[in-house]
C-alpha cells in the first residue's frame, strides 16, 4: 500500500475524522489487523484561521508548499489535504511537489455524477461557497451547484469556525444546519454536500433531506483507492 500524506489540522477536529476513517477502510478491504500507511502533519489551525480572516492568502500558500515538500520527503507518495477550504490554495501548495493531490472537490463531482444527481446544495464555510475555487470544479465536471442565501452563509461560517472546529456540537446548531439543507432543496437542489470537513458533524443521511456526500467520507475513499 502507498503511503498516503495527510496535511491537516484545518481543523484538528475534521483531521482525526480522516484518521479513523482511513483505518476503517482499509481493514475493511484488506482485513485483519491491516491499517494504512500515513504521514500526517497537523498544523496550528488558530495561526491559519487567522490568516485567513485577514485575506493573507500568500503566507498560507507558502506554508502548504512547505509542508507539502515535507510530506514527500518524508516519504508519502499520494497527497490529502483535509480540508476544503485550503484547496483554495491547491496550485501553490503542489509547486515542485512530485507527487500527485487528490483533490476534493473533483473526488466529490465523481461520486455525484456515479449517482446521477446534478444540483448540489453546498454547505461549507464562506470561502468555499462564495469563491470560485471550488464551485468552478464542478461546474467543469458538469454539475449546476446551489449555493445558500447570504443569511445562510454568514450561520454556516460562523457555526463552523465558532463551534465545530472547536468540537462544539449543539441540538441548536443541528436544527440550523438542517432548516438550511431544507431550504436548498425547496430552492431546487437535488443531493448535498458537506463542503466543510465538519459539516458532518452535525448533518448526516439519517438527518438530511437530501441525498448526502460528505466530503471527508469520499475524499478518504479515494484516497485508499489509489493507495492501493
Amino acid at each position: 500500500m502507498k503511503t498516503i500524506g495527510i496535511l491537516g489540522g484545518m481543523s484538528a477536529a475534521s483531521t482525526q475524522t480522516y484518521y479513523r476513517q482511513l483505518c476503517d477502510l482499509t481493514r475493511a478491504r484488506l482485513g485483519g489487523l491491516h491499517s494504512p500507511q500515513l504521514l500526517i502533519r497537523s498544523l496550528d489551525f488558530a495561526s491559519v484561521a487567522d490568516a485567513q480572516a485577514a485575506g493573507d492568502w500568500a503566507t498560507l500558500g507558502r506554508l502548504l508548499n512547505t509542508e507539502a515538500r515535507a510530506l514527500e520527503a518524508g516519504g508519502a507518495q499520494i497527497l490529502l489535504l483535509a480540508t476544503n477550504t485550503m484547496h483554495k490554495l491547491a496550485d501553490e501548495m503542489m509547486r515542485g511537489v512530485g507527487i500527485p493531490l487528490l483533490h476534493i472537490a473533483d473526488a466529490t463531482a465523481q461520486a455525484l455524477r456515479s449517482a446521477g444527481l446534478m444540483r448540489p446544495g453546498l454547505m461549507a464555510t464562506a470561502f468555499t461557497m462564495e469563491q470560485e475555487f471550488y464551485t468552478s470544479r464542478l461546474r467543469a465536471a458538469g454539475l449546476d451547484p446551489l449555493i445558500p442565501g447570504a443569511g445562510d452563509r454568514a450561520t454556516l461560517h460562523r457555526i463552523i469556525y465558532e463551534e465545530l472546529c472547536q468540537d462544539r456540537v449543539t441540538d441548536a446548531s443541528r436544527r440550523i444546519f438542517e432548516a438550511i439543507a431544507a431550504r436548498l432543496k425547496a430552492d431546487g437542489a437535488d443531493s448535498l454536500i458537506l463542503g466543510c470537513t465538519e459539516v458532518g458533524m452535525l448533518l448526516s443521511g439519517s438527518n438530511s433531506p437530501l441525498p448526502v456526500f460528505d466530503t471527508v467520507a469520499i475524499h478518504c475513499a479515494a484516497a485508499v483507492e489509489a493507495a492501493l
